[in-house]
């Protein structure tokens, strides 16, 4: 066994920031150590309840994260935040956008933020999130929130990682009809039209709703207005998936019995 992977494991599971910093870089590399870091991993270990949060480019994700984060830290809850960022052409490593939104949480000991870049993959995630999300799950964190990359219809991946998705939208992207076409808009299980200032966010909402009627494979599929910029609606939106992480505890202590 690798002493030097053991040691970093061990610390990363007594909630040491850089040793779990140091361990998803080894598994961005594809590292012939992952499996042996995996292996180290107690999958009994309590699981954080898992936010996806997914949507086109320029919709407010990183914004939204930066908001619920700061909700969930005031109810004394750790977070742990994966942010997929479009790769640089020039390094090939993430963009780093998110840096600029949640800068507040940087030095907060309760939130541990890691952006990652997509390195060519599709789906608007990566190929390490699932992993990565393994290592900070047993770190000790309450809550993962996981942001996807703008990427367009083909965000879907996000649903095998994540207990709940929001899907953020905007008004003046384009016909909600295409997104139903393409699925995107039915992975959802909360779906925010954010800058719910903007004309024609009404209409969208309604758009959408009309949609959901006929297409969805889902059920009890919320469509909310939010500015989260202006924190308007932000609270209602914590609340909501509140709600649904409640309602996924209820059902493993149901399954348990």
């Amino acid at each position: 066994m690798n002493q030097k992977i053991k040691i970093l494991v061990d610390r990363m599971l007594s909630g040491d920031k850089p040793s779990l910093a140091r361990l998803i870089s080894l598994i961005e590399r594809e590292s012939p150590e992952v499996p042996e870091i995996m292996e180290l991993v107690s999958p009994s270990q309590l699981q954080p309840y898992r936010v996806g949060i997914t949507g086109l480019a320029g919709a407010g994700k990183s914004t939204l994260v930066n908001k619920l984060t700061s909700f969930y830290r005031k109810q004394n809850l750790t977070v742990g935040i994966i942010a997929v960022d479009p790769s640089s052409v020039i390094t090939g490593g993430a963009v780093l956008g998110d840096r600029i939104r949640m800068q507040q949480h940087y030095l907060d000991e309760g939130v541990f933020i890691r952006s990652m870049a997509t390195r060519g993959c599709y789906g608007g995630l990566c190929k390490a999130v699932e992993d990565a999300a393994k290592l900070i799950s047993v770190s000790g964190k309450d809550i993962l929130i996981i942001e996807t990359t703008g990427i367009g219809q083909t965000e879907t991946e996000i649903t095998k990682v994540a207990d709940v998705v929001v899907m953020v939208l905007t008004p003046g992207f384009g016909d909600s009809i295409q997104l139903m076409k393409a699925g995107i808009i039915e992975i959802a299980d909360i779906i925010v039209v954010n800058k719910a200032d903007i004309e024609g966010a009404d209409i969208l909402v309604n758009e959408i709703r009309n949609e959901l009627k006929y297409s969805t494979r889902k059920k009890d599929q919320l469509v909310m207005m939010v500015q989260a910029s202006n924190d308007i609606g932000v609270a209602e939106l914590f609340e909501e998936i509140e709600k649904k992480r409640l309602e996924n505890n209820l059902e493993e202590r149901i399954l348990k019995c």
